[in-house]
């Protein structure tokens, strides 16, 4: 009699992870696979629409690509500017929402009151709640006097020229100074995005074993020595997860996806607007393939 083949601890979890994401690997297969190829189509043709409701395809090879790299005026500017604004935000946001998350998994009253707080930014960026509030603020606007726009505006102000000035003299680096006064300019940015990056490091925070913690505080660790030796190890996993949620994010909410959308339901040029959508499409691909090998490298799975 033949024995039976039985499966070792790591292919049980490699069919446990099949399991898991199959629904998104078939819909993922079913549905958008055949978008990408028909995307492709129809970014090398040039599409007319015609009156019995279908459209004429006219193939033009990689004319399509050349006019949005050599000839249109703003997409080149567009896509550099948002492929620009990914690369800031992504250790931006990470840092912040890790931070945030630290504290935030700390135990005090009305915990998780400021959780909520932390959560409300990425429910109102919902399209419909994003149109209410744009709708009210424009009321309030329009409703407010000049007078109390005079005064609120006639508040103390701060020569940012000159702390420039004195970083500069002391010896900063221009590339760190440009980027940290980008960096501050996007506060507001930055906060209003990191809802879901928070609420995920806080769970990966609360999975980490306490004994660790206690093995830690036995052996004299300091708080600075238990985050490098036990939390930021514990936590790199899902720093993947977050980048990628991050850099999708913005790009799904980026200038080039705006262009590429006025391109096809404005300017009726289906082709250029797929073409548009391909190259950027492959651009935030090839960033995320880049930083998550890199980060791959160094993170570390408990077991």
């Amino acid at each position: 009699m033949t024995k039976k083949h039985k499966l070792t601890l790591l292919q049980k979890r490699a069919v446990a992870g099949l399991l898991f994401i199959a629904p998104w690997l078939l819909g993922f297969i079913l549905f958008y696979v055949r978008s990408i190829f028909v995307a492709v189509k129809w970014s090398m043709n040039s599409i007319e629409l015609l009156d019995s409701g279908g459209v004429k395809l006219t193939f033009v090879g990689l004319d399509n690509y050349i006019y949005m790299l050599t000839e249109h005026g703003s997409f080149t500017q567009t896509l550099t500017r948002s492929v620009g604004d990914i690369v800031i935000d992504i250790p931006l946001i990470i840092f912040f929402s890790l931070l945030m998350a630290i504290l935030l998994n700390q135990k005090f009253k009305g915990r998780t009151l400021i959780r909520a707080i932390f959560f409300i930014p990425v429910i109102l960026n919902a399209d419909a709640i994003m149109e209410t509030i744009n709708t009210a603020r424009q009321l309030m606007v329009n409703g407010v006097s000049t007078v109390a726009v005079d005064t609120a505006s006639s508040g103390v102000s701060i020569n940012v020229d000159y702390y420039l000035a004195m970083f500069e003299n002391i010896g900063m680096p221009a590339g760190i100074l440009e980027y940290v006064v980008s960096a501050v300019g996007r506060i507001n940015d930055i906060i209003t995005r990191s809802g879901v990056q928070i609420v995920v490091f806080i769970a990966a925070l609360q999975a980490v074993p306490s004994s660790m913690y206690e093995v830690s505080k036995i052996e004299g660790a300091t708080a600075y020595e238990t985050f490098w030796k036990v939390t930021f190890p514990m936590v790199t996993p899902l720093i993947i997860t977050n980048i990628v949620y991050t850099v999708v994010d913005s790009f799904v909410n980026s200038e080039v996806v705006n262009a590429a959308y006025d391109m096809a339901f404005t300017n009726q040029k289906w082709g250029y607007s797929s073409a548009m959508s391909l190259m950027s499409t492959i651009i935030v691909c090839t960033i995320l393939v880049v930083v998550c090998g890199l980060i791959s490298k160094k993170t570390f799975y408990y077991n």
